[in-house]
């Protein structure tokens, strides 16, 4: 495989051992009480030993739970390595009983793609099994900073029952670049970890099954929903988004909305470029910025999730990104 530009490469391995040696099987957990427990999502196969567990999409409500992004995992000959966490504690366990409903392996790490309420806080779950998390360190500290608040708001929303034991964490794992080592020893299976530095957000990355040529995405990309900007840098973004291109990819899961294939990033540069160039130029021709989230319509994008507020409020913040650069000047 050609190497990715810009992307570092990591082998997930023996030097996970030292953590992941304490992980139990996911069926020693403890019950949760029926009327609690929400059913375990479906997975969804997308190649040989490569699972999506899809999220509801829209915005944290009572009626999905907050588990609006999608998880996934991947089944090595000795151990699942499990992607993202989910939006709760008692997310986290029907994640745990979605990867049991398909195999009896020990899940050996859960790998964190990025700094969003729905995939941080059902680590919980996976926690007290002794399962590792791990995390680019840009993006436990963005977490660090920022998702007390978060937490509390989901409580607010979701209510004290639906967030029950969950808790805000530190990673057990933290990295600068992916470490380098060996998958084969971990899993059973080699997987590659992509960190692009900051782009769609601090700390971001993708995970990468070169066997299956399938790739979760995390935060770099999502399907049929507008992409939320507020974290990212902009031009490093589209860079990544090239690099991904590049990349021998059959199967893509987004953080939110269907799996896919590279059409999928064609389609977020597509709406990146629009909205830069659109403000740009309402930049250029003296436009306020109480008049930009109207005057940034972009009927292509009409149809996608969050079109009517995440798209709104993007043009407002590129708005005066590109205003202070102005000023710097």
């Amino acid at each position: 495989m050609r190497r990715p530009q810009r992307a570092a490469i990591a082998w997930l391995g023996a030097g996970v051992l030292v953590c992941a040696a304490i992980a139990t099987r996911a069926s020693d957990a403890p019950a949760v009480g029926a009327a609690a427990r929400p059913s375990a999502p479906a997975p969804i196969e997308l190649a040989a030993g490569v699972y999506m567990l899809p999220g509801s999409g829209g915005e944290p409500d009572t009626a999905n739970l907050g588990r609006i992004g999608n998880a996934g995992f991947i089944v090595g000959r000795t151990g699942v390595l499990a992607i993202d966490t989910g939006t709760s504690y008692l997310h986290g366990r029907a994640l745990l009983a979605a990867i049991r409903s398909v195999t009896d392996q020990p899940v050996r790490l859960v790998l964190i793609t990025h700094t969003r309420q729905e995939f941080l806080f059902g680590a919980a779950a996976f926690r007290e099994q002794g399962i590792p998390i791990a995390m680019q360190l840009a993006a436990a500290k963005l977490m660090a900073a920022r998702c007390g608040g978060c937490l509390q708001t989901l409580r607010a929303s979701l209510g004290e029952d639906a967030m029950r034991g969950t808790t805000m964490f530190t990673p057990d794992i933290g990295f600068v670049d992916p470490l380098g080592i060996d998958a084969a020893a971990l899993i059973g299976r080699p997987i590659q970890v992509l960190y692009f530095g900051h782009s769609s957000g601090p700390g971001d990355i993708a995970v990468y099954d070169p066997r299956t040529r399938t790739l979760f995405a995390g935060g770099l990309l999502d399907a049929q929903r507008i992409p939320d900007v507020f974290d990212s840098d902009l031009p490093r973004w589209g860079e990544a988004l090239r690099t991904l291109q590049a990349l021998p990819v059959d199967v893509i899961v987004p953080g939110h909305g269907p799996s896919g294939s590279k059409r999928m990033i064609t389609q977020v540069e597509r709406y990146l470029d629009q909205l830069t160039t659109r403000v740009r130029a309402l930049l250029k021709a003296g436009a306020p910025l109480s008049e930009v989230p109207d005057s940034t319509a972009l009927p292509d994008f009409a149809s996608w999730d969050q079109y009517d507020t995440v798209h709104r409020r993007n043009a407002a913040l590129v708005y005066l990104r590109y205003e202070r650069e102005q000023l710097i000047k």
